[in-house]
């Protein structure tokens, strides 16, 4: 209720309930007297998100300028309500605290499980990223060097240097699989950082979990969970997106059999993605989309990898080999895209 309180809220505050599990942010619903609408409050996680106040410029930026381009603004994008001193924020104890609308009669799946849902998820994210085409505001850059390989590639070979609890000896088949693909991705980085292809707002964590949709019937309604938005290209959302639909397996899975890439999946999120953007993009970014997949993909690989050798200080574990797990059945995945690429490209060819 204190914290609560300091935001500029509509009508008096009846209760607040958790929401969800809080995997980074931990989240609220204050639920209002009478006919006052209701709100989200989240404590955003400032140890991943070290710059909160230009994560929240970045979020109102990109949802006024959505804004002012849809037919219903309080329901088509996320409102962030200011703190009664007009900060968009509150700070308290060394936390940080924000407050969105909430937006009732809505539903947000937890995994994208047929076709129809894939192809709603790709025209998600594709007027997602066409509202923002035109956007020319500058971004802060609240996470360092995200999906940059570059940058990846520079914290891998420190960590593969260091070797802090003398795993790397025992990695080596691992390690290749990594070495093997260096100079293929960081060729496709270098054509992002000479203009190539185009730096665009992207929203950065594709997952159908972060798509509303209208409870009526079922159609996609906005993007939310906004936190991540800064400024790449637009093909890492693309290719995010594809690693999370189309994985027939478990992002840990330890049984391999059981993962593949969904061609299936991968054509219906391509269709609903296109249909949106396709307008607002150049050739050098459809001519990697297909790509993109690899590329995000690979980079997971890195990650969980990279964790496991600098003893598992990032990603949360629930048993030691949890990180090497990870990182063999997305090597699996990303096995399964290589063989499919051309197929891939060809589907994206044909839309």
């Amino acid at each position: 209720m204190k914290i609560a309180g300091q935001f500029d809220l509509a009508g008096d505050i009846a209760e607040i309930k958790p929401l969800g599990e809080g995997f980074i942010n931990d989240t609220f619903v204050v639920k209002t007297e009478g006919d006052a609408p209701n709100y989200i409050l989240q404590r955003k996680n400032h140890v991943i998100f070290p710059d909160v106040p230009g994560m929240m410029e970045n979020i109102k930026a990109v949802t006024e300028h959505i804004k002012a381009k849809v037919a219903d603004p309080m329901r088509e994008t996320l409102t962030v309500i200011p703190a009664k001193d007009g900060k968009l924020y509150v700070e308290e104890d060394g936390n940080f605290w924000a407050v969105c609308l909430f937006i009732p009669d809505t539903t947000s799946p937890v995994r994208a499980d047929t076709p129809e849902l894939a192809y709603q998820g790709g025209l998600g994210t594709g007027r997602f990223q066409a509202l923002l085409a035109d956007f020319d505001k500058p971004l802060n850059e609240t996470i360092k060097g995200f999906h940059n390989i570059r940058w990846r590639f520079q914290q891998w070979d420190e960590t593969i240097a260091a070797d802090p609890v003398g795993r790397v000896a025992q990695l080596q088949e691992e390690i290749s699989w990594i070495e093997s693909r260096r100079k293929e991705m960081l060729d496709f980085w270098s054509l992002v950082e000479d203009g190539t292809i185009p730096m665009h707002v992207t929203h950065n964590d594709t997952k159908i979990s972060n798509i509303l949709f209208n409870k009526s019937d079922g159609s996609m309604l906005c993007m939310i969970d906004l936190d991540t938005v800064m400024s790449s290209t637009s093909l890492n959302d693309f290719g995010d997106a594809i690693r999370s639909y189309t994985n027939t397996g478990a992002e840990d899975d330890r049984n391999l059999d059981n993962v593949e890439m969904s061609m299936e999946m991968f054509k219906a999120y391509a269709e609903g993605y296109l249909h949106e953007q396709k307008a607002s993009m150049v050739q050098s970014e459809l001519d990697y989309l297909a790509f993109s997949a690899r590329y995000i993909t690979f980079e997971q690989v890195l990650r969980f990898l990279m964790d496991y050798i600098d003893g598992d200080k990032y990603y949360k574990t629930a048993y030691p080999e949890h990180n090497l797990v990870r990182t063999h059945a997305q090597y699996k995945l990303l096995q399964s895209m290589e063989r499919q690429y051309d197929e891939m490209c060809r589907v994206i060819r044909n839309i």
